[in-house]
């Protein structure tokens, strides 16, 4: 069943793949609105990793879109081969011996791309950043990399508690792929790397096809877990003289260097770092399978047509398909 399931979903891409027309995911409509961003939690860590999380402001955002799902790498692997770009040659991995270590390898790796319908991952915040450039110019809508005021305002869905499904960490599991008890054993085999973890099980070891988890109020999968997700803002110590607006945060950047914020933490990041609040960073050239992927967003009145929103539908039957053949997978396991 799984053979025949995975060979429907590779024809079914092979089709679209072979489109002029770069293919989309299903958008989500995000209203406009106020929140409150930022929270009074301490620094993660020892606050050299990650910038902090306020003070607390209250930011008004304008309606735009957001991609459902995170980018996979089908996409990726068509924005590659219709523009001929290098994506980046090295990406952090997992080490036996060092705990972490920059290797020689890159997005399309097995091991980091087990099928076209998980998130693309070993990307930099230039390869997301050209992708979102190459798809806007190829379909003349202005698609983007989301701020991190959208992306926390789309994440908490109208929440004010610390995940977008509540306060409780050990209900995580149903809505993100995350550091949990499979993956601690994954860990442990294929790196000798003992982990605390949550002790719940989301299913899988590491990456997931996209769309696995259940999505939050907005009907966005994957916000937390799966894969860090690359903003457009350049990374700022706190949010003092942060914009209120929505826009992104590009300007005063140079004391902390060229680094970019991620946001929504990885299969590999504790449920301190899946709160809505808990920010991350990276340098522009870094590349990760621990691990930093992205996903697209883009303003209104680009696209007006009742169609907008609702993706390539070649990609979204093949992407169905490959969350059956997961689900198959995960009933014999």
């Amino acid at each position: 069943m799984k053979h025949s399931i995975l060979i429907v979903a590779c024809a079914i891409f092979c089709s679209a793949q072979a489109a002029a027309a770069p293919f989309l995911p299903p958008m989500a409509s995000i209203p406009a609105g106020v929140f409150t961003m930022g929270s009074t939690e301490p620094r993660i860590g020892d606050g050299s990793h990650n910038p902090a999380e306020g003070p607390p402001h209250e930011v008004r955002v304008a309606a735009f879109r957001l991609a459902k799902y995170e980018t996979t790498v089908a996409q990726f692997r068509q924005f590659v081969a219709a523009s001929g770009y290098r994506a980046a040659g090295e990406c952090w991995e997992f080490d036996r011996t060092d705990g972490i270590a920059l290797k020689a390898s890159g997005w399309d790796a097995p091991a980091h791309a087990p099928t076209d319908y998980h998130p693309v991952m070993c990307v930099s915040w230039d390869d997301a950043a050209a992708y979102v450039q190459w798809l806007a110019r190829e379909t003349g809508r202005p698609f983007r990399l989301p701020s991190e005021a959208e992306w926390e305002y789309a994440a908490r869905a109208g929440t004010r508690t610390k995940y977008s499904s509540g306060d409780a960490p050990e209900q995580l599991c149903k809505y993100a792929n995350m550091k949990d008890r499979r993956f601690k054993a994954a860990a442990q085999r294929d790196h000798g790397l003992d982990m605390l973890v949550t002790d719940c099980d989301d299913g899988t070891e590491y990456t997931a096809v996209v769309g696995m988890y259940a999505p939050n109020g907005y009907g966005l999968h994957d916000m937390m877990g799966n894969v860090a997700e690359w903003v457009a803002d350049c990374q700022h110590p706190d949010y003092r003289g942060a914009p209120v607006d929505g826009a992104a945060w590009r300007s005063g950047c140079e004391a902390e260097g060229d680094y970019f914020i991620t946001r929504g933490g990885s299969y590999s990041s504790s449920r301190q770092v899946l709160r809505s609040a808990a920010r991350g960073h990276g340098g522009r050239g870094n590349a990760s399978s621990l691990g930093e992927g992205f996903r697209i967003a883009e303003d209104l009145g680009g696209c007006t047509a009742s169609t907008c929103a609702g993706g390539d539908a070649a990609f979204i039957q093949a992407l169905h398909a490959a969350q059956q053949a997961e689900l198959h997978r995960r009933a014999r396991h």
